[in-house]
């Protein structure tokens, strides 16, 4: 017999039921769950451990994808993961974004203020709400995959990024109002 590599019946080496490039297919995802992390955690830190867990656990069970909607696939597994996480925590601590100053970022707007004061309005959001309105708007996933990853209804995702949207908007439009002098 001769010696190398373990053959499949197939005569594949090894024994990985993967597809083809099904590394590759993850990390092409790799920007879009490293958004969908921070802002599940609201830190960098978190997030990244976040990253790491959700795609050991997606390389180590690759077996069980069916083939269909990859990264619908990764996302449930990782609010999944987050979801635990919470549980196992209890309470959970914040650090605030003013800390992290030292940390560099490229600035995609000219106002910095602006920049603030989304973060804040998505920080103010519930976790629910800011990952409904996080998949939709930002990752761009219809209302029936968003129900399907979160496991809620379709009606709970409309009415979470309805809400989630209404927040926003008011809590962005407060501070538009500017007031220079008294009027005499």
């Amino acid at each position: 017999m001769p010696h190398g590599p373990d053959r499949t019946e197939n005569g594949a080496a090894g024994a990985s039921p993967a597809p083809d490039g099904f590394e590759a297919e993850v990390l092409a995802l790799l920007p879009s769950l490293r958004r969908y992390s921070r802002s599940l955690t609201r830190s960098d830190a978190d997030g990244e451990d976040l990253l790491q867990d959700c795609v050991e656990k997606v390389l180590t069970r690759r077996s069980q994808w069916r083939g269909l909607n990859l990264r619908g696939w990764v996302l449930t597994i990782m609010t999944n993961l987050y979801r635990n996480g919470l549980r196992q925590q209890g309470n959970r601590s914040f650090v605030d974004i003013d800390e992290n100053s030292h940390l560099s970022t490229a600035e995609t707007d000219n106002d910095p203020l602006q920049r603030s004061r989304l973060e804040t309005a998505l920080d103010s959001l519930g976790e629910d709400y800011r990952a409904v309105l996080m998949l939709v708007v930002v990752e761009g996933y219809s209302y029936q995959d968003v129900a399907e990853m979160l496991d809620i209804p379709i009606g709970t995702v409309m009415s979470r990024l309805s809400r989630a949207r209404q927040k926003m908007t008011s809590l962005l439009n407060t501070d538009n109002i500017v007031t220079l002098r008294r009027p005499r």
